[in-house]
Order: structure tokens, then sequence, then C-alpha cells
């Protein structure tokens, strides 16, 4: 199993790691980046691997931009970006479908474009990571004691007996993702509740009511402390997480055999929520003609097969491009990226992929969780549960004033 370097080694390999300069050499340039992917050490690496390539650029850490929302919304407030890339599809949708006054992309087309599969908006944008939630469970004496489990859907997560982990706010990349997963079995286009069945909302209402919040930001942390049995979490951070897990009785990783020690993935019939992250190349009003192509020179390099592999063995990021996938030290990762996408599953009565009913939906979705009080925090004060047969959901479905 790959082990995570120390960010002072990743910058340290950086020159050998990413290809030489391009042959035009942008480093006069510098090249405005708007990301939800930039923690710390991600933007650290970036910038030292783009220097070394020869590019300049500006990319904000999440210290001063945290979540997409927050990545979006500036890209879209100070209109100076040059790239926008991570986010999911649902803010892409947006993006291209004009939600955001001063955001629209530049036509463009990577040489790596045929080594995206279907993560693709063409000549627009196109995939660069692809990550997934995933559902774990603790297969020794603080789990199941070695009893699988399979589920058909996600929602019978509250229907085992099982003590289990949920989150505890509405909104959230992450946290959204779970929740698709959970509606998807329940997408109706005729049902007045935002395209989902009432018996949907009662589903997830039971996830919330059965579940613990144990006030962590994730469900890695109370699975690994044993407080909970069944968990969910994201794949990108999953394995960095067990590399350095601590505690009592902690999560645990059988490298003889190269395979995970004392959890499991649950088997979904459903599948798994997947959200591919992007990269294009903003307009921008008063830009150069230089500046246009360093920004799209600056795209073509950070899609590369060559920075895709150092990108993904650095950060644990499963790459799009399928040469870096096959390039980089992500084998232990092939069960968890082979799981059903039913993101891209069409959406019964519709021919719309379930992303795009997500995007479509997902405000409205929003406005009914928070309306009705899903996810409470304090646990000893619950929120009541909904007269379900006399909700009035042209009110529920609007934004609360």
């Amino acid at each position: 199993m790959k082990r995570l370097v120390a960010l002072v080694m990743a910058l340290c390999m950086v020159m050998a790691l990413v290809p030489a300069a391009m042959a035009e050499d942008y480093s006069d340039v510098t090249i405005r980046i708007y990301s939800n992917t930039n923690d710390e050490s991600e933007v650290a690496w970036l910038k030292e691997a783009a220097k070394a390539a020869g590019f300049n650029i500006s990319i904000d850490d999440n210290t001063v931009i945290s979540g997409d929302a927050a990545a979006i919304q500036a890209a879209n407030e100070n209109k100076d970006g040059d790239v926008l890339f991570g986010m999911n599809e649902t803010r892409w949708n947006q993006v291209i479908n004009g939600t955001y006054e001063n955001l629209s992309l530049v036509e463009w087309c990577p040489t790596w474009a045929d080594q995206c599969g279907t993560f693709y908006y063409e000549n627009l944008a196109y995939g660069i990571t692809i990550q997934d939630v995933l559902m774990l469970y603790r297969t020794d004496e603080f789990g199941t004691n070695g009893k699988p489990l399979h589920f058909a859907h996600w929602s019978e997560m509250a229907e085992q007996g099982l003590v289990y982990y949920r989150q505890g706010k509405v909104g959230g990349t992450t946290n959204g993702n779970i929740n698709n997963c959970m509606l998807f079995p329940y997408a109706d286009p005729t049902s007045p509740a935002g395209g989902i069945s009432v018996e949907g909302w009662k589903k997830l209402w039971n996830y919330c009511a059965g579940g613990l919040f144990t006030g962590d930001s994730y469900g890695f942390d109370p699975l690994n402390r044993g407080d909970v049995q069944l968990s969910t979490f994201y794949s990108s951070s999953l394995y960095g997480n067990v590399d350095v897990a601590e505690g009592d009785h902690p999560l645990t990783y059988d490298a003889a055999n190269n395979a995970p020690g004392n959890w499991a993935l649950v088997d979904i019939d459903d599948g798994s929520y997947y959200i591919a992250e992007y990269i294009g190349v903003l307009a921008r009003e008063g830009r150069t003609e230089r500046e246009t192509e360093a920004a799209k020179a600056f795209c073509e390099w950070f899609g590369s097969t060559e920075t895709q592999t150092a990108w993904a063995n650095t950060f644990d990021r499963y790459p799009v491009n399928k040469a870096a996938a096959e390039a980089s030290d992500m084998d232990d990762y092939a069960g968890i990226y082979a799981l059903k996408n039913m993101a891209q599953e069409i959406v019964p009565g519709t021919e719309m992929k379930y992303y795009e009913y997500v995007a479509a939906n997902n405000a409205t979705w929003t406005n009914i969780m928070t309306n009705l009080g899903y996810f409470w925090k304090d646990m000893s004060s619950p929120s009541a549960e909904p007269d379900w047969d006399n909700l009035d959901w042209a009110t529920l479905v609007q934004k609360a004033a």
C-alpha cells in the first residue's frame, strides 16, 4: 500500500515528478486560479511544480477560500480568474448554463481529451480527478464480528440495528453526495417534493433520526475510534487516513495481502455517487491573447499524464486520465473506483443522468431539508418528525425567509 510522504519530501521531488518546462515559458504571466481543491499542502506543491514547468500561478489555499461554493462565488465576484478547477458536475453545469453572471468558459480542448472517458464537457472543461463516497464498517469486535454487509440501497444503513455516524449539517460537498446516494432510488420527476418521492424523504429522515452525530466533520474519526460500527467517508482521503490512524483500536491495513484489515466496504447494489473534478479556462475581460494562451497551456500541463501521475501519487487523488491512473501508485484503490457509478445512471421518466438531475434539483433539496429541520446537531433535542401526510410541498421547496 502506498504510504503518504511528508510534504517537504514531496516538494523536493517536484522537479523529478513533473515534466520539464513547456516549449514556451509563461513565467512572465500570472495565471489566477480558483479551486476548492486547495489544501495548503496541495497549493504549495502545485505552485512549485508549476514554477518548475514555466508557469506563475496565483491560487488561494483553504485558509482563504474553503469549499466549492466559496471558491466559485469568489471567482464570480472578483472577475479576475483565468482557470477554474475542482468543484463537481453540479457546479460545472451551473457555470456552463450561465448561473453565475460573471463566469463563462473559453473553448479549449487538451491533447489528453481522449483519456477522459465520459468526464468532459466538449471543448469547455475536462475531468482531472474522480472520487466517490463510501459506506464503511468495522469487521472486528467493534463492528459486525466478521459478518459481511450487503444492502440494496444506501438508506438501509438505518435499518440494520447498528450504531452509525451521520453528518450534522445540510451543506457541504461530501454531505450532499451522501444525501444523493440516499435519495437515488427515490427519484420521481412527477413528485411535488422536489422530484423525490415522499418515501425517499421519509428514508432520509430515518437516517437522521437513527444515526449518531459525534461532532466530527466526517465519518472516518468516529469509526476509527470505535464509537460507531458503520459510517461514511470520501474516497480520496480514506487510505491516507488509515495510514496515520491512531488510538486504542484504530482501523488497519493488511499490507501482506494488500487489503483492508479490520474494516470493509458495504456492498451496495445502487453503487456510489461519483463526482469528477474538472478544469477549464475562464473568460476574462481585458486579458491579452498571450495570457489566454498561458492559461490554456497550464491546463494542458496540469491534466497531462505526467503531472496527474505525480498529483495522484502525492495526494491520493484518483486521475480521470486513464494513462495516469495506470501509471500511478493507486493499485489499492481499484475496488473503490470499480463501484457502480449511480451519477451516470438515467433517471426513469427523464432523459437526464442522475448527476444532471441532482444539479437541477439540488437547491430545492437543500430548501426542503433546511425547512424540515434535517441533520440536527444536538442529539438530545431531535427535530420533530414531519406530519408526512399534511405537508405543504409548494412552500417547503422554497428558500426559507
